[in-house]
Order: C-alpha cells, then structure tokens, then sequence
C-alpha cells in the first residue's frame, strides 16, 4: 500500500468514526477525564440516588452529580449487566460486588471536593461516573 492509499484510507476511517460518534454526549471518558457529561445539580437534597447498571446494565445514571456537604448518595443496582460495584478512585468509599436488583449502597460525602468512581468490574467499558460536593 504506497503512502497516498495509506492516508486515505485513514482519513476515511476517521471520518467514518467521527460520523458514528456525532451527536454522542455524556459520557465519561476512560482515564477519569470528563467529557461532555452534564452534571446534575441535587444540591439541596439530602439523599440522592444513582442507579448501577443504567443503560443496558453499563453505566451509572447520573454519571455525575453535584450535591451539598453532608448529602447521602445511594447506588441503586437495577440487575442489569452482572455484578457491579461502586469504588471511589481516590479511596474514600468502596462497595463489594453485587448483581441483585433493589441492591444498595450508600455513602454520606462530609467534605467537598471531586469524588471519581468506577465499576471495577466494568471501567474498560467506561462505567464511570463523579460526585462533585459543595459547601452550600
């Protein structure tokens, strides 16, 4: 293949990628970089809940939130996808594995800051999601 059939052929395969993924949003990208997630605003609540498991069994739904110190967040498992859990990057927070739907785990955030978390299972398929905590 010379050089010019080469480029070409990349420059399709990119095209046709960059066509596949338009209009893509809110997803987390892997590395625990933000993409164009939107983060749903629950300050003022005092629990809020995220589902495990959302959309087709691999994602967390919100995928990023932004409560108040003080606030209760409580994974919900749906049943979908195998077993999931819930662990915070940085160590704050760690769920065991479960698969049961109505399974729960809940975790009251007592400082702000960026709280990142996986799926262990499930973070090569980008199952991610943040909880961003605020002083009210």
């Amino acid at each position: 293949m010379n050089a010019r059939t080469r480029r070409d052929l990349l420059g399709a395969v990119g095209a046709a990628s960059a066509a596949g993924l338009a209009g893509c949003t809110g997803a987390l990208l892997p590395g625990g970089d933000e993409g164009e997630t939107e983060t749903v605003d629950r300050t003022g609540a005092e629990t809020v809940s995220v589902a495990v498991g959302a959309d087709g069994g691999f994602s967390f739904a919100p995928a990023a939130v932004r409560v108040d110190v003080g606030t209760t967040v409580v994974w919900e498992w749906t049943g979908v996808g195998g077993s999931h859990n819930v662990v915070d990057r940085g160590g704050a927070f760690e769920s065991g594995l479960a698969t049961a739907e109505g399974h729960a785990f809940e975790h009251e955030f007592a400082e702000p800051g960026t709280y990142e978390y996986v799926c262990t299972p499930h973070q090569t398929r980008d199952m991610e999601g943040v909880v961003e905590v605020v002083e009210e």
